[in-house]
């Protein structure tokens, strides 16, 4: 029962993760960096404490009892996931939904599987399996083998990008995807991909406070299992870090780009903005929500990340289709994208078995 449950809150979190980026499609007249920012508000700053204060009591308490090695390390994975989702938006919006999400979270299942392993190569930590661990045992060269099949996925992702591109008209590629571009995209998809992973070695490394919030449930509820909201305290730190980047690049942009005068430019439904970018946000937040829960239904990080990355990227390619982001393309190209992605859900599945073994 506790499997099932973890798997069905696993794919609530994913199918809002996948959906989240929609309602910014329906922003009208404002820049990029302006509607980002107001919903990363709302992701990293305004609904995570009002998550932890509904779900666990005291949990500033616990935040403030805790080491500040915990908070710093906690807060700079968030920092380094910050700038992989900032990078994340731009790889979406100049890919488009399908494509976009596929190489960005295709490198995130596979590589938040190995970042740990390195840090503790690094960091030797007792009870936590190195890099060296990793390559001189078969669960984690199945590991290994998943991120090549990953990057092979990626590279057939990439070529029906190109032959998508190679296809259609300029006005038929901006039909779909408003500022499509194969090669910056996917420079940033990459990039993205991989800093995104860190967001999983910081619910790791936040650990310690979830177990504090779990201990106090389980005092108080004896015999009921694993607290189900145990991580909301940990997100709050986490993406103190995601609103640090996120901040300081959207308010350059602003400055630069003077798209700061969005927010009083009455020939744009100002209102209405907010609203969409507000509702992008929390639903952003809610994937990490049902993430936690379904990661204490399960209790295995490493498989509650790749069953979380690969619901994204299924849910994410379904909008793909919805929005006819590969409409006018051949059958060949179809196939190819087809092929890609099913290799890249393959790869998140051989990654996850691997942390289990």
């Amino acid at each position: 029962m506790n499997a099932l449950l973890g798997i069905l809150f696993h794919s609530i979190g994913g199918f809002a993760s996948g959906s989240f980026y929609m309602p910014y499609n329906k922003v009208k007249g404002w820049a990029w960096e302006s509607f980002w920012i107001v919903g990363g508000l709302f992701s990293w700053l305004i609904v995570p404490p009002l998550a932890a204060w509904i779900t666990i009591p005291n949990f500033t308490g616990i935040i403030a009892a805790s080491s500040m090695q915990i908070l710093f390390i906690t807060f700079v994975m968030g920092l380094f996931w910050g700038i992989g989702g900032l990078t994340y938006g731009l790889g979406v919006r100049y890919l488009g939904m399908s494509l976009g999400n596929s190489v960005v979270l295709g490198f995130c299942a596979a590589f938040g599987a190995i970042v740990p392993s390195i840090y503790y190569s690094i960091v030797p930590t007792e009870g936590k399996v190195s890099f060296t661990d990793m390559i001189s045992n078969s669960g984690g060269q199945l590991v290994l083998l998943g991120v090549l099949v990953c990057l092979v996925g990626i590279a057939i992702s990439g070529k029906a990008g190109m032959m998508k591109e190679n296809e259609l008209t300029e006005d038929q590629q901006k039909a779909s995807v408003a500022e499509f571009s194969l090669v910056k995209g996917l420079i940033i998809a990459v990039f993205s991909g991989i800093l995104s992973s860190f967001f999983n070695f910081g619910i790791e490394a936040g650990k310690p406070m979830a177990e504090v919030a779990n201990d106090a449930w389980k005092a108080i509820n004896p015999g009921q299992g694993e607290f189900l909201y145990q991580n909301n305290v940990t997100y709050v730190v986490l993406l103190w870090g995601g609103l640090t980047t996120n901040f300081i690049w959207t308010t350059i942009l602003s400055l630069k780009n003077k798209s700061y005068r969005n927010f009083t430019d009455k020939k744009t439904p100002i209102s209405k903005n907010i609203i969409f970018s507000a509702m992008a946000g929390t639903v952003w937040f809610m994937q990490f929500f049902f993430y936690g829960m379904g990661e204490s239904k399960l209790g295995n990080g490493a498989s509650s990340w790749i069953l979380h990355m690969s619901t994204i990227i299924l849910t994410a390619n379904m909008w793909g289709i919805y929005r006819k982001e590969w409409s006018g393309v051949a059958p060949k190209t179809k196939r190819t994208i087809t092929l890609g992605i099913a290799i890249i859900i393959f790869s998140v599945v051989l990654v996850g078995i691997g942390n289990s073994m």
